[in-house]
């Protein structure tokens, strides 16, 4: 892997980040409702993913890495839980592609777990 210069160039950011803008974009079409409620559930859990990785990034110690990166972990799994959430409401027909998107990030980011983990 080359040098990193910004968590930009991190492939697990990357792909939390099109998370958020997929959960952004479905939320729009919830019911006014839920603006207060589900809405901002779902949006704080999904930035909350990316946020962390972007703080960790020039964290120095591998202990916070960890946390920051677990933190991340939590909110993708808080996340996927509001996806079947609002399936089963009837506010998505499908969560099938946020699934998709959950399960790539999800990867990759117990990937970068486990590889951090290995440098304690």
């Amino acid at each position: 892997m080359g040098k990193m210069d910004s968590f930009q160039d991190l492939d697990v950011w990357k792909e939390a980040h099109k998370l958020v803008l997929m959960v952004y974009r479905i939320t729009r079409e919830f019911p006014n409702e839920e603006k207060f409620g589900l809405v901002t559930q779902m949006r704080r859990a999904a930035v909350s993913i990316p946020a962390n990785i972007a703080e960790d990034f020039k964290r120095r110690g591998v202990q916070d890495k960890i946390r920051f990166y677990n933190t991340a972990e939590s909110s993708l799994e808080e996340l996927k839980y509001y996806f079947v959430l609002s399936k089963d409401l009837g506010y998505i027909s499908s969560n099938d592609d946020l699934m998709t998107q959950a399960e790539i990030t999800g990867r990759l980011l117990n990937g970068l777990i486990t590889s951090t983990e290995r440098r304690l």
